[in-house]
């Protein structure tokens, strides 16, 4: 575990999806190798499938802001189907039942709502898509909501989190997440953000100004219990 500061406990925590609760690759690259073929079938794009590495660096970003980084050079319409295709080879994948959870997961998540603990996701995905992977893992009655960007078009984490507090009415959370977006919603929000390092989709500096670290994710529940 990172360093260690005096936390409060919290009235909830809000959860990222991918790389934080869910092992995204599990369903997102078969699903990329798989719209790209598509869009090459259809006449939107021609050229090689960009690298892998290119859409993982992306993770926890806007859609939008994903495909501007992944094809830049591609048009309006090319981005547009490649949102449809992800979203439907992704569901396609999920109902496929090959995919993954990071270890304990659904095990911590149940420990926590067991002691109280109010959980919720906070996602920049899309709706069905953050819904069908809470649904594929059966861990969907754990939380009282399930908020995405793709459900309430908001432009930026900060702006979800902030309406899901609000709808809630909760003043006191742990965000966590795996990515400097998390990070900017936490503290912008005044909340505590706990910085989950195992994912390994960003850089160094994606957790910086997170509270604490975290390198497995079981240890949410040694940090709950040590909290004041």
């Amino acid at each position: 575990m990172g360093k260690m500061i005096a936390l409060k406990k919290p009235e909830a925590m809000v959860f990222d999806m991918d790389g934080t609760l869910f092992q995204t690759e599990s369903v997102l690259l078969p699903a990329y190798h798989k719209l790209f073929d598509t869009l090459r079938e259809e006449g939107l794009y021609t050229g090689s499938t960009p690298p892998e590495e290119k859409i993982l660096r992306c993770l926890g970003m806007l859609l939008d802001d994903i495909w501007r980084n992944v094809m830049p050079d591609a048009s309006d319409e090319a981005r547009k189907r490649a949102d449809e295709l992800l979203l439907q080879y992704e569901i396609e994948g999920l109902q496929g039942g090959d995919t993954k959870l990071y270890p304990e997961v659904a095990q911590t998540l149940q420990a926590l709502h067991e002691q109280g603990v109010r959980l919720f996701v906070a996602s920049n995905g899309l709706e069905d898509y953050v819904k069908g992977v809470a649904a594929a893992h059966e861990i969907m009655p754990l939380f009282e909501g399930l908020y995405s960007a793709g459900e309430f078009q908001t432009p930026s984490k900060v702006n979800l989190l902030e309406k899901l507090m609000q709808d809630f009415d909760l003043r006191s959370v742990w965000m966590v997440g795996d990515r400097s977006s998390d990070v900017e919603a936490g503290k912008k929000n005044g909340q505590t953000v706990i910085g989950c390092a195992y994912a390994g989709f960003g850089h160094d500096e994606e957790l910086e100004g997170a509270d604490v670290l975290i390198s497995d994710f079981t240890q949410l529940l040694e940090l709950y219990k040590d909290a004041q």
